[in-house]
């Protein structure tokens, strides 16, 4: 089947992503949104909120999911693969220097550009629960999903609340949006990943799951224990981001693998680099008491984690490809899509808003990066350098 990209433009389109997307995973997804989809067109906003929503129910990290999904419908596997690797790479390579030594961040000129990148994620955010609130949520019913999807997501924990929230906009969506109207969107080609291919993903996936701990445990190698306990966490997390830590934190702080000190300047390092939040394995793999250490146990630990959300979403999507079409399916999607725009908005609040911003100066420089993005059409990649720059000028006044 022909493509409609080619691997190369795949890899610099994520690898510039990849240096230029801070603010954990919801911002990801907002700057995918405005590069790929608003410029340069890939999918529609349709298409691309059923890829998230259908990424926010699966185990992994959602915003790289959708990113490999998106490079596999682009050019195929190598488009995926390339995908990950230039969205990934850059946070994991700075990290794996900061677990060397080779990079240390301080002072009020680097703390301030820190602050400036929270701060621009929040215009980023605003700027991609606006456009598609008004793609996703255009009327009364869907504005009210959208609502009670955000109180959810807000009053119950993380995964919970979005696992909830997306639940009830699927609900919500075969009650009160079948037979509704819609719009002919972007005709996208199947992501064509042949079924027998799809069972043998999902069959690696439950494998990984069964025989890494065993295999572990029965021959007492650090290398197949230092990728059970990443291999784990990547399985058994939802919505991927903040809400890995925990699992992490079980899986190398507990056992003695790496000091609770090592594991909180890790963190801080990870806040600081663009790219997805689980790039932080590659830190911990590093510096890890068990396995090889250094680069090869960064790569391991790297390669666990984002093995097993990669593999369930390649296991789904020929049974995707098959049922999106259908017209309850569609009703049920209307429905989900509407509550990511809740899902967004609540993430927009917490953590994104009330951790960026502390004051007058930062809500300026906030809304100044949304009217950037908004008003004068500004690239995202430009506004997260006002908004460096930015920080930097709060910092020093």
């Amino acid at each position: 089947m022909r493509r409609a990209g080619s691997v190369g433009e795949v890899f610099l389109a994520f690898l510039r992503l990849g240096l230029t997307s801070f603010g954990g995973p919801v911002a990801h997804l907002g700057y995918f949104r405005d590069d790929l989809v608003t410029r340069r067109r890939w999918m529609d906003d349709r298409a691309y909120a059923d890829l998230v929503a259908l990424c926010q129910f699966l185990p992994g990290p959602a915003s790289s999911q959708v990113g490999f999904a998106m490079g596999l419908q682009r050019a195929g596997i190598a488009g995926a693969l390339a995908a990950f690797a230039a969205f990934t790479l850059p946070s994991a390579v700075l990290l794996v220097a900061f677990a060397a030594g080779a990079a240390v961040i301080g002072g009020p000129i680097g703390d301030g550009i820190l602050d400036g990148l929270k701060i621009v994620a929040v215009a980023i955010v605003a700027h991609a629960v606006w456009g598609m609130a008004r793609t996703l949520a255009p009327d009364a019913r869907r504005a009210g999903i959208a609502v009670v999807a955000l109180a959810l997501a807000l009053l119950l924990p993380a995964a919970p609340g979005q696992l909830g929230a997306l639940a009830m906009g699927v609900v919500a969506g075969l009650l009160l949006l079948r037979g509704a109207d819609e719009p002919p969107g972007v005709e996208l080609p199947p992501f064509g990943v042949p079924r027998a291919a799809a069972v043998s993903c999902l069959v690696l996936f439950a494998v990984g799951l069964v025989a890494l701990p065993l295999l572990a445990a029965g021959t007492g190698a650090g290398v197949l224990a230092l990728a059970d306990a990443f291999f784990r966490s990547g399985a058994l997390v939802f919505g991927g981001g903040h809400v890995v830590l925990p699992l992490l934190q079980a899986g190398v702080v507990q056992t003695g693998w790496v000091t609770p000190e090592a594991f909180l300047a890790g963190y801080g390092a990870a806040q600081a680099v663009p790219g997805p939040l689980f790039t932080f394995a590659a830190y911990l793999g590093a510096v890890s008491d068990v396995g090889p250490g250094g680069v090869a146990g960064a790569a391991i630990a790297l390669v666990a984690i984002f093995l097993p959300g990669f593999l369930v979403l390649l296991g789904v999507l020929p049974f995707w490809d098959a049922v999106r079409t259908r017209p309850r399916v569609r009703a049920a999607m209307r429905g989900a899509n509407a509550a990511v725009v809740g899902i967004l908005g609540a993430a927009l609040y917490t953590p994104v808003f009330t951790t960026a911003i502390t004051g007058p100066g930062p809500l300026v420089l906030a809304v100044g990066g949304f009217v950037l993005l908004v008003a004068v059409k500004t690239p995202a990649w430009a506004v997260v350098l006002v908004g460096a720059a930015g920080g930097v000028i709060l910092s020093l006044t």
